[in-house]
């Protein structure tokens, strides 16, 4: 019988060891390693040779003689995505897309590659069965006679029907499924993970053939398995959204081919994920005209400017400990704003209880939004309603003042499509802008108190 040689491998980092430490010496990361069987002593299969396929071979270059072209890109005939990825899928990348179970990853991707006629696909699943993805299409309403489906698990056997199939694009779901008999241990696994990645790689940059990867991720909302698997692909995609909302971001955390700051907007719906455009007019309430605890902000995710709605209650607190609670929005950020509100501007809510929420489900990390939430809170405590054309941004200082903000011109002229007619903005950001060029009136502030006089009177 053939002997078993086990090793201990770091999640983080995938460094091996032939005992379990406390502490990875190679990236530092405490209780990491995972005891995992990496090989026997008998010759496992070699993965296949893709022989159809013209390779190349590389030899030392000069830098002169690097060409640099702009490659040519797949259209996705996505405009969100292209976006996200930089213009388009370059060939042979490859690309990994993660998110939450049910967050409408594998939708997705099925739609995107159903709407690529002049393309031929080869969708390799691992979770789901063909029958399921035919439903699927079915209710998505695309048809698409370049798009072949595979239920394969056994990389071997994935390269075998890219042999045949010779497709333009290739879509695993997920990579913690497949497993390659060269390695011992169980799918989803860090020795699986990383060797069936780096195969896939290896495929990708040697036939030119463009790889999307759909992964899980664990309880922290990381991506699941090693570390090395973000620094093996090209792009990494985060899909993320509440499954209560109907919203979702696709976000780019990596991206070899384009710039790291873009993102993409969807709309669940019962027909698939549409794309959303102008985001701004639907995550606006539009009958709040009236109502306290309501202001609008100009933020900035990414490089895309829209306008959202910061909504906030604050009532007596009836259990004694008052409550602090925030949706979309971090929740220690709140608590320093609330302590600036009482040191700074002198309203007293350390008796109040305090719930602040993000319309439309989003998350949203722009500093700007500070502006925005002190005055959606003075708002409902006061129960004094902020003009429904007003619109702000603005960063919050520990001394109360308002710091000046990036891209201020971008969220000037978003507000002035949606037709505000004021926006608040830090001082010091008309430092080099023409108020003039713009049909919005420009209110700067420089401390909080301004803002509330300008707002409240």
């Amino acid at each position: 019988m053939a002997k078993t040689k086990t090793a201990f491998v770091c999640t983080q980092c995938g460094n091996d060891s032939p005992k379990w430490i406390g502490k990875c010496p190679v990236c530092g990361e405490w209780n990491t390693y995972v005891e995992e069987i990496v090989s026997k002593s008998s010759a496992s299969p070699a993965l296949p040779e893709l022989s159809n396929f013209d390779t190349f071979k590389s030899r030392p270059l000069l830098l002169s003689e690097i060409p640099t072209d702009n490659e040519l890109r797949m259209d996705m005939n996505d405009q969100e995505l292209n976006r996200v990825l930089g213009g388009g899928l370059v060939p042979g990348s490859l690309v990994l897309i993660g998110g939450e179970p049910g967050i409408g990853k594998s939708t997705l991707v099925l739609q995107t590659v159903l709407k690529l006629q002049a393309c031929k696909s080869l969708y390799v699943s691992g979770e789901e069965s063909a029958k399921q993805l035919k439903l699927r299409a079915e209710r998505l309403g695309i048809d698409n006679g370049n798009c072949l489906i595979v239920c394969e698990t056994n990389l071997e056997q994935i390269f075998t029907h890219i042999n045949n199939v010779k497709p333009g694009l290739v879509i695993i779901d997920s990579i913690q499924t497949v497993f390659t008999e060269r390695v011992e241990s169980s799918p989803g696994s860090i020795s699986q993970v990383r060797e069936s990645s780096a195969a896939i790689l290896k495929f990708a940059k040697e036939t030119g053939t463009p790889v999307l990867l759909i992964g899980h991720i664990n309880k922290e909302g990381n991506i699941a398995g090693p570390k090395v698997l973000e620094h093996i692909v090209d792009t990494v995609l985060q899909f993320e959204g509440d499954q209560h909302y109907m919203y979702r971001i696709l976000r780019n955390i990596k991206n070899r081919f384009g710039s790291t700051s873009e993102l993409g907007i969807y709309e669940m719906r019962q027909s698939g994920l549409r794309e959303v455009n102008n985001p701004s007019e639907l995550l606006l309430t539009q009958n709040h005209e009236g109502l306290s605890g309501v202001a609008i902000a100009a933020a900035i995710e990414g490089v895309r400017p829209f306008l959202i709605e910061t909504q906030a209650l604050v009532s007596t607190a009836a259990y004694g400990v008052p409550q602090r609670s925030a949706t979309g929005f971090d929740i220690r950020r709140m608590n320093m704003l609330l302590a600036v509100l009482e040191k700074r501007a002198g309203f007293k809510l350390g008796q109040k209880d305090v719930f602040l929420n993000i319309a439309g489900g989003l998350r949203v990390n722009d500093p700007a939004m500070d502006l925005s939430v002190i005055s959606a809170i003075l708002s409902s405590s006061l129960d004094v309603a902020i003009e429904r054309e007003r619109c702000m941004c603005g960063e919050v200082g520990l001394s109360g003042e308002i710091r000046p903000v990036n891209r201020i011109e971008q969220r000037i002229l978003e507000a002035e499509k949606l037709g505000f007619n004021t926006i608040l903005i830090p001082q010091n950001n008309l430092q080099g802008f023409d108020a003039r060029k713009v049909n919005i009136q420009i209110k700067p502030v420089r401390k909080v108190e301004e803002a509330f006089r300008q707002l409240f009177g």
